[in-house]
């Protein structure tokens, strides 16, 4: 493929420490840096990635992520957690689309009990970003029906489904059928202004490497979305219990089930659209 192969969903931290404390866990290694992501990337070809701050360690603090762009200039597009509580979060966000390296937000619809549809912080920052062009990243499992609603509110904001929109494990084993919420999720296609991550795809698999049984079910999102709306990703660093970086990136390279043309959009070209940002040679 000649286009960069770009990877729509990776994460780097450090070890835990006290001028950087984790905040939570995260199922990984105890660090993934910069370096290491960007040497696990070299080593299968993948020539850029977005590099989603981890909520689950940092929160909101995108402070290493800023660290890491700076560090490998053109190899990453950041991503950064707002906070709905945050009085002040459309000024963040502001500052945030400011810095070069950055190329969208990400909302975290978390928790056991889904905020309502009408929340204001989260309309804040559905509303700021879609004045300032900046695409949402939305963990959305187990919240669909939340989700949906938040898309008909605002039609002008750019929505991207993170992880196929399906809970995915953090260890095995995988549940026992974890494309199960596979209708909701397509229903997302009629809306314009949805994309889909299909990251972590690989890790809903019962089958080994090169994890054949995954195939059917993304069809159907394939399908409902169109190729161009649909943008691969490893879910690194999330994925290590489950899949080698290398196995998440050639499932998908090597597979005969997709076109050269399909492969190439899916792994990049689509991205590139999206987001508006493509790698660049440091």
């Amino acid at each position: 493929m000649t286009t960069p192969i770009i990877d729509c969903q990776v994460h780097a931290y450090e070890r835990d420490h006290e001028a950087r404390p984790w905040i939570g866990t995260l199922a990984g290694p105890d660090s993934v840096t910069g370096d290491d992501m960007v040497a696990a990337m070299d080593a299968v070809g993948v020539d850029g990635a977005l590099l989603v701050s981890p909520w689950s360690l940092y929160r909101y603090d995108a402070s290493y992520a800023l660290e890491v762009g700076e560090a490998h200039p053109g190899r990453f597009g950041l991503i950064k957690p707002f906070d709905p509580g945050n009085v002040a979060v459309e000024e963040e966000l502001a500052d945030w689309v400011a810095v070069p390296t950055t190329v969208g937000a990400r909302l975290m619809l978390w928790g056991e009990t889904p905020p309502p549809a009408d929340d204001p912080g989260i309309n804040r920052i559905l509303a700021s970003a879609s004045r300032h062009g900046l695409p949402v990243n939305v963990l959305a499992w187990g919240k669909l029906p939340l989700c949906h609603e938040l898309i008909q509110r605002h039609p002008n904001t750019q929505f991207v489904i993170d992880h196929i929109g399906l809970p995915q494990p953090f260890y095995p084993p995988v549940p026992d059928d974890p494309f199960a919420g596979v209708p909701q999720v397509i229903e997302f296609a009629a809306y314009d202004n949805v994309v889909i991550k299909i990251s972590g795809g690989c890790t809903l698999a019962h089958e080994p490497f090169p994890f054949p049984d995954i195939w059917a079910p993304l069809a159907r999102v394939f399908d409902a979305f169109g190729i161009d709306r649909c943008l691969w990703g490893t879910d690194w660093t999330r994925a290590t219990n489950l899949v080698t970086y290398a196995e998440g990136v050639d499932a998908f390279r090597l597979t005969d089930t997709l076109s050269d043309s399909e492969k190439a959009r899916l792994m990049g070209g689509s991205l590139s659209e999206v987001y508006g940002w493509s790698p660049t040679a440091a």
